[in-house]
């Protein structure tokens, strides 16, 4: 169940006043435990809810984290019958959420998203993981959450590079869904922050994510076309948690993916030019750029080769022909994937 919300603390509390959960955790990181736990804290507080910090940053989204939640729910007697809240981004839900799946195989898990990212896709769809050995959420389940809460008040206290990281999830969405959502999306100014506009396009957004869950919950078929960016994105992604390097948010390495997976698309399956256009500009317009030199080109190649949605030693692709004709388990030669990487460089740095 996805509920949008204005008044997070009145919904949470009419929720868990419907339910049966015999005890109460919440997850919160170091920034949401300051900035939005006072919000819900009167209801937690009258349940004598135990609340469970971990530090911030995709850096900790690892298996220790995870260990951390699994001690505290198990110091303090979670049942299975217990109800675990989760109160952050999407490395929040991500690792909550995995936390939860697998703590006594399975409690109950209720997602409150505070960024944009959040909201469109982490605390969505039931995917829950950690990174591991350096690669993007490497170790995982499948475990939809009994709630998902979306207040966009929230949003207000994002800076413009969480918001953008978001955004790309929601460019993604109207690639592979509709032309009117799509151009409402290219339309909307980013300068500015707009509760009313964004709410009603992160709706849009929600709804067409959990139409393609609710058709293939384990990504067995349709819900591949949420991959679109994710192949190259999450390798980009990947690189950028190396020595030395600039770790980039999630939808800032997806907003990169995207460029290059359309001229792959336009490449292969003669996506129209006009869309390749669009979306780069737009991209380029309002991200920033991500620094990638032919010298990495064949270690996003190597990562891409331990992408989870690779089959029989295949990297496989999510591709567009159209705006909402989409193409899954597509097999693209190295050659053309390095040409996409030399595009992005080109129209980007």
């Amino acid at each position: 169940m996805v509920v949008i919300t204005k008044n997070i603390a009145e919904e949470l509390e009419n929720y868990l006043a419907s339910q049966s959960y015999d005890k109460f955790f919440a997850v919160t990181d170091d920034r949401t435990h300051q900035q939005c736990l006072p919000l819900i804290s009167k209801t937690l507080s009258s349940r004598k809810a135990t609340v469970i910090n971990i530090k911030s940053g995709e850096e900790h989204k690892n298996i220790e984290q995870v260990s951390h939640v699994w001690n505290a729910l198990s110091n303090e007697g979670a049942s299975r019958h217990s109800a675990l809240i989760s109160l952050g981004g999407g490395m929040v839900t991500d690792l909550a959420g995995f936390a939860g799946a697998t703590f006594k195989r399975g409690l109950h898990n209720i997602n409150i998203p505070t960024t944009l990212m959040a909201s469109v896709d982490a605390a969505t769809g039931g995917k829950t993981g950690v990174n591991f050995n350096g690669l993007k959420n490497e170790i995982g389940a499948f475990y939809a959450p009994d709630c998902v809460m979306i207040d966009c008040n929230f949003l207000k206290t994002l800076d413009r590079e969480n918001i953008l990281s978001g955004y790309s999830e929601m460019l993604k969405h109207g690639l592979i869904s509709n032309k009117k959502y799509f151009n409402e999306l290219l339309a909307c100014d980013l300068s500015g922050f707009d509760v009313g506009i964004i709410s009603n396009l992160v709706l849009a957004s929600v709804s067409i994510k959990e139409e393609i869950v609710q058709k293939d919950p384990m990504e067995k078929g349709v819900r591949k076309a949420l991959n679109l960016g994710h192949t190259v994105g999450h390798a980009i992604e990947s690189l950028s948690f190396e020595k030395g390097r600039n770790p980039l948010l999630h939808g800032i390495a997806i907003a990169a993916g995207l460029i290059c997976e359309l001229y792959i698309s336009y490449e292969i399956l003669h996506l129209s030019i006009n869309v390749l256009r669009l979306v780069t500009n737009f991209i380029k317009d309002n991200y920033p750029a991500v620094a990638l030199d032919c010298k990495d080109y064949e270690t996003l190649y190597e990562l891409m080769k331990h992408d989870k949605k690779n089959e029989m030693g295949r990297i496989n692709f999510t591709l567009l022909g159209n705006i909402g004709e989409i193409y899954i388990n597509q097999e693209v030669s190295k050659e053309i994937i390095f040409e996409s990487f030399d595009f992005y460089r080109e129209n980007n740095l």
